[in-house]
């Protein structure tokens, strides 16, 4: 980082499973709400076990806030668990999409 250019740079990825009550509870769309609010990038897809499955890169402090909002979900969600595995950061995002 250069003296010129102060801004933090997106520094973490990870990638969450989320499982429980999380499909047909709108959960991938108030995801990639979470996600533009916060300025994490990325994607969010149903799986066909029942789970919803993120991967997601930006600051690690946004990266942190995310990750306590899947915790929870939207309204209607039942969260049971939420893994978390921590990868390497690639930068391969330019915004969060919902993946079909």
């Amino acid at each position: 980082m250069n003296e010129t250019d102060k801004s933090p740079k997106p520094d973490s990825r990870v990638r969450i499973i989320v499982s429980g009550i999380v499909q047909e509870v709108f959960f991938r769309a108030n995801t990639k709400s979470e996600a533009d609010r916060l300025g994490v990038c990325g994607w969010v897809r149903n799986m066909m076990d029942g789970t919803v499955e993120i991967s997601a890169e930006g600051k690690k402090d946004s990266i942190d806030r995310f990750i306590q909002w899947c915790r929870k979900g939207p309204p209607g969600a039942v969260v049971k668990n939420v893994e978390i595995n921590r990868e390497e950061f690639k930068g391969e995002f330019k915004s969060f999409n919902i993946a079909y």
